[in-house]
């Protein structure tokens, strides 16, 4: 009998949380998403978007089921997003950024892994500006930037 409800009660369970994902889903991320090539090679200067005073610039390309996918080129102040994990893989440019509590150096082909809460960012390049695809899940709210020193 306790075999029984026990099986029950996690069918159950499974039940509600595949049905509360699938409602809570559109609330998560808006579907933007098309079918496309992105030639990262060629996305530089305005095709990025507006520079901010620093010379940052990102263009998010999609968003969906959770997540979005930008660009982003250009140093960025240290700071960390209390509620979004990112994920950075380095298209171009060698340089070293702030990682948690160290300063490591990125090149082309690093895959750069931010669980959310953790300080990144102060980019200085060594080598041309540093581009990445960033991917952010969930997407990142607009007041989810803590700016830090």
């Amino acid at each position: 009998m306790n075999r029984l409800a026990a099986g029950l009660s996690i069918a159950a369970a499974f039940a509600a949380g595949c049905g509360a994902n699938q409602l809570l889903r559109p609330a998560l991320a808006a579907e933007n998403v098309t079918a496309q090539i992105i030639h990262t090679g060629e996305m530089e200067g305005d095709a990025l978007g507006p520079a901010n005073n620093v010379g940052y610039r990102s263009k998010m390309f999609a968003s969906a089921d959770g997540a979005t996918i930008s660009i982003q080129v250009g140093n960025v102040p240290k700071h960390l997003h209390p509620n979004t994990n990112e994920i950075q893989y380095i298209l171009d440019g060698t340089g070293t950024i702030w990682l948690g509590d160290k300063e490591v150096t990125v090149k082309p082909g690093d895959l750069v892994i931010i669980p959310k809460g953790t300080p990144h960012g102060g980019t200085k390049p060594i080598s041309g500006q540093v581009k990445a695809i960033a991917i952010k899940t969930p997407p990142q709210a607009p007041d989810d930037t803590k700016l830090l020193d």
